[in-house]
């Protein structure tokens, strides 16, 4: 009988044990810091001192590594999630700015900005394997769902340039408008999406043909058109939707990713760079550059909830699930 009161105080204890939210992780440039956000406080509960001028960041795909862009320090450092830990350096070439994990999850597409190449990097050997000479000022990169094609954006030659995985050359250029800075590959792979952030416009590629299928552009009422400059986007997973970061001009754009009609504006905090979705699709996190913050985006009522203070010049942004 005297047991019964400690077995109750232990299911007790064990209802009141929180579980763990999931986290959005920032990478601010200025300050040489990460951010981790918990999603359910909507608050930041850690800051990681990185390497130098952090700007591209992502997982592992069961998330138990995370790649870091350290753009002065020219290395891709890898961190355990858990302790924050910088566990090793993958050697990146000069600058590097964004990447792209292959769906393989062992090879990193890596964009150098300052030497006009794409450095491919195996995560396990920690070894370069391929660097592809591209345009002047590579930035963006993407990689397709079935993992053949990689493409990189350079901003100053204005072109997409596509590489297949397999030889690690390049098989097609193709213009677009200026200063690209974002790509992304639809769910079903057919089609690429390129973000031109002086040209104001996304433009809609054929996967299949490298042809022009769609040009976006992108007007708010009481912005002057040189503030609309469309950099980071994503797009949901049900296909319906991509959300354009529109820098300073500190709106993101809602647009149908079937019809390509602009659907929406929201406003959130100075100079919107890259997006970030929690886990279910409910919530997006965009990081402000200007302002220091992160704005929480109500997706279906297209709102934004509020602004999250970070580091300095907060550039990147990943989700982590953490249950």
């Amino acid at each position: 009988m005297r047991a019964f009161p400690i077995m109750a105080g232990l299911v007790l204890l064990a209802f009141q044990v929180p579980a763990l939210a999931d986290e959005i992780w920032v990478s601010n440039e200025k300050d040489d810091t990460i951010s981790v956000i918990d999603i359910e406080t909507m608050e930041v509960v850690r800051t990681l001192e990185v390497g130098e001028r952090p700007r591209g960041i992502t997982f592992s795909k069961d998330y138990s590594l995370l790649y870091l862009c350290a753009s002065d320090s020219d290395t891709v450092q890898v961190i355990d999630p858990d302790t924050g830990r910088v566990l090793h350096d993958l050697p990146s070439g000069e600058d590097p700015e964004q990447f792209v994990l292959h769906p393989d999850n062992r090879y990193l597409y890596i964009a150098n900005e300052d030497d006009a190449i794409t450095t491919v990097v195996d995560t396990e050997t920690r070894r370069v394997i391929a660097q592809i000479d591209v345009g002047i000022e590579p930035e963006g990169m993407a990689v397709s769902p079935d993992g053949k094609i990689a493409i990189t954006t350079s901003e100053t030659t204005n072109m997409a340039h596509w590489i297949d995985t397999e030889s690690q050359q390049l098989f097609a250029n193709t213009l677009v408008d200026q200063r690209p800075r974002h790509a992304e590959f639809t769910q079903d792979g057919a089609e690429l999406w390129v973000s031109a952030e002086i040209g104001g416009t996304i433009t809609v590629f054929d996967v299949a043909s490298q042809s022009e299928k769609a040009k976006i552009t992108f007007k708010i009422q009481g912005v002057h058109q040189d503030q609309i400059q469309p950099v980071g986007f994503e797009m949901t997973r049900n296909g319906k939707y991509v959300f354009v970061a529109l820098g300073p001009s500190n709106h993101v754009a809602v647009v149908d990713q079937k019809t390509y009609e602009v659907l929406d504006y929201i406003l959130v905090g100075r100079r919107v760079w890259h997006l970030a979705f929690n886990g279910d699709e409910s919530l997006l996190f965009t990081t402000n550059g200007v302002s220091g913050d992160v704005t929480v985006v109500d997706v279906a009522e297209r709102v934004a909830l509020k602004s999250i203070k970070v580091g300095r010049f907060p550039w990147g942004a990943a989700y982590r699930p953490t249950n």
